[in-house]
């Protein structure tokens, strides 16, 4: 009897803790949900079985992905952690000398300043994985490192300026902003590629999951070029004069370039005019960072402002104040924002969805001017260059502690790194998947034919008379002919074209439909 009820209890016991458990991976699957659920169709108000079936089995799949990913939290065994302060302490006070002390060897070793003040300032751009660094001076020296083992890659001088560097889909290809265009080089530091459609390039962009190339100039437009077969996607000009800043949009693959006048543009490559305008300054945008889930965007001025927005409803959030107009951005993969301004670096923690009282970090470098920031993925290091060269300085608590080893592997081996590519190639988005809303795809019309023919004869009667209004149809930039078949009438006639949609086609094509969809009812009756 005793041994029934103790295996009894352990029953109970292991029933509790799998509902438990059963409760937490509930919670945790609602952070992995993707898509917006109220846009999609559902299966059961699709009249077609076969496409019933394609949603049930794609929303299967994707509660299927969410759970997984909600078990699998049980495996990451690291967890992220911030300098903590005690007492009258400030966390901005600790200097990285200070802190090095209570570091390990080799996260004390990531501490470093490298003095090249020769060719500087430096821009520089880090890895996906956070493994490799590429730096461009100014004056043309060019270099690629295995920053956290100290070996260098490859090193050159182009003797021309160089004003913006990027590493492409990985660490044997970037790409370099030089004088008069944009060129490519291999890990080897040869020379690849000469873009020629990328005039004065001033700012470079890559999106990893479409192989584009974007650059930003002293022309004012915005080139857009696939790097895999070479051929130019788009090519837009805004209309705001010169520009020297770029960013991409993780979330949406959306390029946000701003401009001399404040204004901040979003771009798609297969749409000719920006997806939105923002005027964010009342001067020139200095400087701009994009949170990895694309909800919050900083930007600078030189009004000495660093503005925080919502990009959902584009509207502005909070703002912060520097003594110096913040010359570049940079917000890490836990949100933490950094700032460039003269010889200071800022970092603000939790500086995006509410407003921050006092920084979190700062460290100053006399002597130097900033001219870029960047954080390093998967890894709680900031680098940023300046005047004198590059420095890397600690900050607990800005990258991911938990890497997936198919997105960004930082221990890939050679054989690794192939295989990425291909699958990566293979995976290659097309560019009109670049939208606002990357979630569009795969969704339903719910709307029936007849209500899509409807909505289109509406637009086209909304532009007939937008068109009749502005006096497109009456211009008299006709050609005239010979042997009297100039008069006023055949003239008229001549201008009105066949492509254009007036109301008396319109008329016929709306009793077209009714005639078709009444032969369709006797058909069906039959």
């Amino acid at each position: 009897g005793k041994s029934k009820a103790r295996s009894r209890k352990d029953k109970q016991a292991a029933g509790a803790e799998d509902d438990r458990i059963a409760r937490e991976i509930q919670q945790r699957a609602a952070k992995y949900q993707r898509g917006n659920e109220s846009g999609e169709a559902k299966p059961k108000k699709v009249r077609s079985k076969k496409a019933q079936a394609k949603l049930e089995h794609a929303q299967k799949r994707r509660d299927e992905a969410v759970q997984e990913a909600a078990r699998s939290e049980a495996l990451l065994t690291e967890t992220s952690g911030y300098l903590e302060a005690e007492g009258m302490e400030r966390t901005y006070k600790f200097t990285q000398k200070q802190l090095a002390e209570h570091l390990d060897i080799s996260s004390a070793a990531k501490i470093f300043d490298l003095q090249l003040g020769d060719f500087g300032p430096y821009a520089l751009d880090y890895s996906s994985n956070g493994r490799h660094l590429l730096i461009g001076g100014r004056k043309g020296h060019l270099a690629t490192m295995d920053w956290r083992n100290g070996r260098l890659g490859c090193e050159l001088h182009v003797r021309e300026t160089v004003r913006d560097v990027c590493w492409l889909h990985n660490q044997s290809l970037f790409a370099v902003a030089q004088k008069k265009h944009a060129y490519i080089y291999d890990h080897t530091g040869a020379e690849v590629h000469c873009l020629q459609k990328h005039v004065e390039p001033t700012a470079l962009g890559f999106l990893p999951f479409h192989f584009l190339l974007a650059s930003t100039g002293m022309t004012g437009r915005l080139v857009y070029q696939d790097v895999t077969e070479g051929r130019v996607i788009g090519e837009h000009r805004a209309g705001y004069g010169p520009s020297s800043v770029l960013r991409v949009n993780p979330h949406n693959a959306v390029v946000h370039v701003g401009h001399g006048n404040g204004m901040v543009t979003l771009w798609a490559p297969q749409q000719s005019l920006p997806l939105a305008k923002l005027l964010c300054h009342k001067g020139p945008v200095q400087a701009m960072a994009i949170d990895r889930s694309g909800t919050y965007m900083a930007t600078s001025g030189l009004d000495g402002r660093v503005k925080v927005w919502d990009v959902r409803n584009f509207k502005p959030l909070h703002e912060y104040s520097t003594m110096r107009p913040a010359h570049t951005l940079d917000i890490s993969q836990r949100g933490l924002l950094a700032a460039g301004w003269g010889p200071n670096v800022t970092v603000w923690k939790d500086a995006l969805a509410t407003h921050t009282a006092t920084p979190y970090m700062r460290r100053q470098l006399p002597g130097t001017t900033a001219s870029a920031v960047r954080f390093v993925p998967y890894d709680d290091v900031l680098g940023y260059g300046h005047s004198s060269g590059i420095s890397s300085i600690v900050i607990p608590g800005s990258g991911e502690p938990n890497f997936d080893a198919f997105v960004a592997n930082p221990y890939q081996t050679t054989k690794q790194r192939q295989e990425t590519e291909v699958k990566m190639l293979l995976d290659k988005l097309a560019p009109d998947t670049i939208q606002l809303d990357p979630n569009f795809i795969g969704r339903l019309d719910p709307r029936t034919q007849v209500q899509r023919q409807h909505s289109v004869l509406t637009d086209e009667r909304a532009k007939y008379a937008q068109n009749k209004a502005d006096g497109k149809y009456l211009d008299d930039n006709v050609k005239n002919k010979m042997k009297g078949r100039n008069s006023a009438a055949k003239r008229y006639n001549r201008k009105r074209q066949n492509n254009v949609m007036d109301l008396k086609k319109l008329h016929e094509m709306e009793r077209l439909e009714r005639e078709i969809r009444e032969s369709e009812r006797k058909r069906r009756k039959v």
